[in-house]
């Protein structure tokens, strides 16, 4: 009987630790200049992008934090292709379990969905393709695909390829899509009721939705709505290799795989710019962009960012509505990058006080 309730009390003060809040922190506290995050906040405020909210952790805490009005610390926030990494979580976790491998052939799972002749190249591709966004289609074929109420992943597979799967990169959210398919056909769960134990539920992760397609599959490369803090989590995740509360939630070998680049040339569009200017031709990974300063992200349309920069030993998360994302997260790299140093800093109450109050007032 002793065993019993002991046990029973581990199993409550785990489940009390896995939905508290994240520690907070003074900035300085954690080796991080509150001035420079202040100068943070006010380059936002000036800037052109209409920033939502936004959270900084140091060393796991939490040392930064705001919502510009009406956003709310308890709203969930539309993360479009935020969603990707997600979706790149529960490959991950069904490769551990041996449900799949990422050198599966697409076409194994779907034999009553495909043409009656189906291409060399479409037999070719892989898991690792939809992956790293070397489908082959061109171009994107996501928005007239979506568009109507098709079966997406017939309509997936009757797509010619242009390229060889897995030689050319090409931004392909309905690949994403069919990633999603995948795992709901080898779990026979919906891709948010197999990551909600797996993942939200020990991270501490509440309030999640997901969209569905026509044929209820969830829609993988963006629908996905979390609060910030719920973000913020998945980023320490990352960055302890997924660890959490000492428990291995994610592989490590997994995190290190995602994140490492596979391609660096990135999308056509960002040729242009010189490659130490931009942030997306620095490498994409299994649904992870590579950042400049040895970081890695996942993004979403007009301006959602989970910045992870593991020299730093820190996070950012940003919910945001821009049309120019490059600038966002130039204001990262200019005003919170240099704010990290080695050890704690001497307390600074005026900067502390005058940083409360901005994210107050925001």
């Amino acid at each position: 009987m002793k065993r019993f309730s002991a046990a029973v009390v581990v199993c409550v003060l785990l489940s009390v630790s896995a939905f508290a809040q994240l520690p907070r922190s003074t900035p300085e506290s954690q080796g991080v200049s509150s001035k420079a995050i202040l100068d943070f906040l006010q380059a936002a405020g000036r800037s052109a992008n209409e920033f939502h909210s936004f959270m900084l952790l140091r060393h796991g805490h939490v040392v930064a934090e705001g919502w510009w009005k009406p956003y709310a610390d308890s709203l969930l926030h539309p993360l479009y292709s935020v969603s990707k990494s997600f979706t790149s979580t529960a490959i991950g976790l069904a490769v551990a379990e041996g449900r799949l491998h990422v050198t599966d052939k697409v076409v194994s799972f779907f034999p009553n969905d495909l043409p009656a002749d189906v291409p060399e190249d479409l037999s070719a591709l892989t898991v690792k393709d939809l992956l790293t966004m070397q489908v082959g289609q061109d171009p994107d074929p996501t928005g007239p695909v979506t568009s109507g109420d098709t079966n997406w992943v017939k309509a997936f597979f009757r797509l010619p390829l242009v390229n060889k799967p897995g030689t050319t990169f090409l931004y392909n959210s309905l690949g994403v899509y069919i990633l999603s398919a995948i795992v709901q056909k080898v779990t026979g769960e919906k891709m948010i009721d197999y990551l909600r134990p797996r993942l939200f539920e020990p991270l501490g992760i509440t309030g999640e939705n997901w969209a569905t397609s026509p044929q209820h599959i969830n829609t993988g490369g963006w629908g996905l709505s979390l609060k910030t803090e719920d973000m913020a989590r998945f980023g320490q995740l990352y960055l302890q290799g997924g660890q959490w509360n000492g428990r291995q939630i994610v592989p490590r070998a997994w995190v290190t795989e995602a994140t490492t680049s596979y391609n660096d040339r990135g999308p056509s569009w960002s040729w242009p710019t010189p490659r130490d200017s931009s942030d997306w031709q620095q490498g994409y990974g299994y649904l992870f962009w590579r950042c400049r300063h040895g970081a890695f992200r996942a993004d979403g349309a007009m301006g959602q960012y989970i910045i992870v920069m593991p020299a730093q030993d820190a996070v950012v998360a940003i919910t945001c509505q821009t049309k120019d994302m490059q600038d966002e997260i130039n204001l990262v790299w200019r005003y919170l990058l240099p704010a990290f140093h080695d050890g704690p800093l001497p307390a600074d109450d005026a900067a502390v006080k005058a940083l409360h109050q901005v994210e107050a007032s925001l």
